[in-house]
């Protein structure tokens, strides 16, 4: 229901240079991928990860490339091309091939820092998605449970959330916020 709600609240709000960019925020494991998926499909929109941005090394050196071949240009009213990460390097940081979104009066961004202070006044609508620190461990161990270390990196990478988080204060910018506790270990992350 409340991916309804957040969908009309999109509608209602003016564009940003002639665009509806909506940002799905939070730390990983909460259920970000599930939440944009439904909202792409009540919307019509297209959505955008920041999976094809992020690696376990670089939890946030990847945004000038983000913004320079994404962001930027949506706001301009051009399609977004850009070089999404090979995640079959899974450990490391490669690049792989380029997408092309093409330019949509709505489009979804999802993934971890998406709302991050360098998007003020530049999204239509940000919400913020979030759930326990154990269930979000839970989560990840078990989507990614197939590689060895994983722990050990999801332990790494939450502590970075976390100190990005306090210091760029995204959930209290947030229009929504989504408790996504009560889907257990489940919910699609």
């Amino acid at each position: 229901m409340f991916a309804e709600q957040i969908a009309a609240g999109v509608r209602e709000r003016d564009p940003v240079n002639g665009i509806r960019i909506v940002g799905v925020d939070g730390p990983s494991g909460t259920g970000k991928s599930h939440l944009a998926s439904r909202l792409s499909g009540l919307l019509g929109a297209p959505v955008i990860e920041i999976d094809d941005f992020v690696s376990w090394d670089c939890f946030d050196g990847w945004w000038p490339r983000f913004d320079e071949q994404v962001l930027s240009p949506l706001l301009a009213g051009r399609d977004a091309v850009y070089q999404a990460r090979d995640w079959t390097d899974w450990y490391g940081s490669s690049l792989g091939g380029w997408k092309t979104q093409r330019w949509a009066p709505t489009v979804i961004l999802e993934g971890v820092t998406c709302t991050r202070r360098d998007t003020i006044g530049r999204l239509a609508y940000a919400v913020w998605v979030e759930a326990p620190a154990e269930l979000r461990l839970a989560r990840g161990l078990a989507r990614d449970s197939g590689f060895p270390g994983t722990e050990a990196l999801w332990a790494r990478w939450m502590r970075e959330e976390d100190a990005f988080f306090r210091a760029d204060r995204a959930r209290e910018r947030a229009d929504r916020v989504v408790d996504t506790s009560a889907f257990g270990v489940t919910a699609d992350s």
